[in-house]
């Protein structure tokens, strides 16, 4: 049985830091990709921990940074404005990479951020700003809650829509393989990025 070659980021550390911003930008504009829907974890309100699933919008290489999106009336919301320490993790099985990302997180309601987000935005997704009661609203049953159509979300969702952006502040990177697994792990300092390999 011929195996598959090893990828050429493999034993390169600077490629495999390429590769995991390439991945999470793939992720971003791919809904297959394992990188689209990462968990986020915060630090809820009362202190305790808070895990859910978020969409990959942007993830910016250069910059250092991911964008997702929430409604500004979320518990995510509250949490990020109180604590802007965060993480992202995911894992594509296809790939057999586990991304993780540590940041602090900024949250854009009216500013150029939000707009051009905002703008980015399908229909469908505005929708889901305009709903009402608020994220996480106790309901007397299941379907006790409504959505605008699509003509009235730019104006009933906007209000609620807000970007976040994650500065990226150490990236961990693994990739399985029965030959040998691979993982590095980078932390950003002035003047920029430093990795090392790390044990898997």
């Amino acid at each position: 049985m011929t195996r598959a070659p090893l990828p050429g980021f493999y034993d390169d550390l600077d490629a495999t830091f390429r590769e995991a911003w390439r991945l999470l930008a793939d992720g971003a504009e791919q809904g297959r990709s394992g990188f689209h829907l990462p968990t986020l974890a915060t630090r809820g309100t009362d202190g305790g921990p808070r895990a859910r699933t978020v969409v990959l919008r942007a993830a910016d290489g250069a910059a250092g940074s991911l964008r997702f999106h929430c409604d500004r009336r979320s518990d995510k919301a509250a949490e990020i404005l109180a604590h802007p320490a965060c993480a992202l993790a995911a894992y594509d099985a296809a790939a057999k990479v586990q991304i993780r990302v540590e940041g602090r997180a900024t949250l854009h309601t009216d500013d150029p951020v939000a707009e051009a987000a905002w703008a980015q935005s399908r229909a469908m997704s505005r929708v889901c700003y305009g709903a009402e009661p608020a994220p996480g609203t106790v309901l007397p049953e299941g379907g006790a809650y409504s959505l605008p159509d699509e003509a009235a979300a730019p104006t009933l969702g906007r209000p609620h829509f807000a970007a976040v952006l994650v500065r990226a502040e150490r990236l961990d990177f693994l990739y399985l393989d029965r030959r040998g697994h691979r993982r590095a792990a980078w932390r950003r300092a002035e003047p920029g990025w430093s990795g090392a390999w790390i044990a898997p």
